[in-house]
């Protein structure tokens, strides 16, 4: 797999490196000694589908607070999605930036999204499923979020969501 660098510190776009014959095609998603070597997260203690039927869904923005703050690697294994990151970490120096990517099965691609970035994402088509993996267990305490369409981040989403959660709608804006 090939770790290339984004706008915000830290956030790693992986690409898979597939292995093709007339079988179909093999490709690692991840390797504990590559993380490590890399300097990053090479431990996920949680792994995670989330379903989406609909498309327009929109799912986000979440993360979790110190001291239950997470590592996610996040790969689209079935339809496509429009991943946001946002990074709310105040001593970054990509503070308050978000970046998306388009991830979808044929894409080969994956995000390693570190500690204290918000995340979220747009369903493009009907039938979508995300794999989480993640660094630090679940701990409702400590879940939190930011509005999906709050100004200080300006995210551009691709089209506007037909459908989200009431309890992402209720998110406090960050400033």
């Amino acid at each position: 797999m090939r770790f290339e660098p984004t706008d915000i510190a830290g956030l790693f776009a992986l690409r898979l490196q597939r292995i093709a014959d007339a079988r179909g095609s093999f490709a690692r998603l991840f390797c504990r000694d590559t993380f490590a070597a890399h300097g990053l997260a090479d431990t996920f203690v949680q792994a995670s589908l989330s379903v989406t039927r609909h498309a327009l869904t929109l799912r986000g923005l979440h993360f979790q607070r110190p001291p239950h703050a997470e590592v996610k690697l996040v790969r689209c294994v079935r339809g496509a999605i429009f991943d946001v990151v946002a990074d709310l970490r105040r001593d970054s120096p990509s503070y308050l930036r978000w970046q998306g990517f388009e991830l979808s099965p044929d894409s080969d691609a994956a995000l390693y999204i570190p500690e204290g970035c918000a995340h979220g994402f747009l369903t493009l088509v009907d039938d979508c499923e995300v794999l989480y993996q993640m660094s630090a267990n679940y701990a409702a305490e400590a879940a939190d979020g930011v509005r999906f369409d709050d100004p200080a981040l300006g995210i551009a989403w691709p089209h506007a969501p037909a459908l989200v959660a009431e309890k992402d709608l209720r998110w406090p804006a960050i400033a």
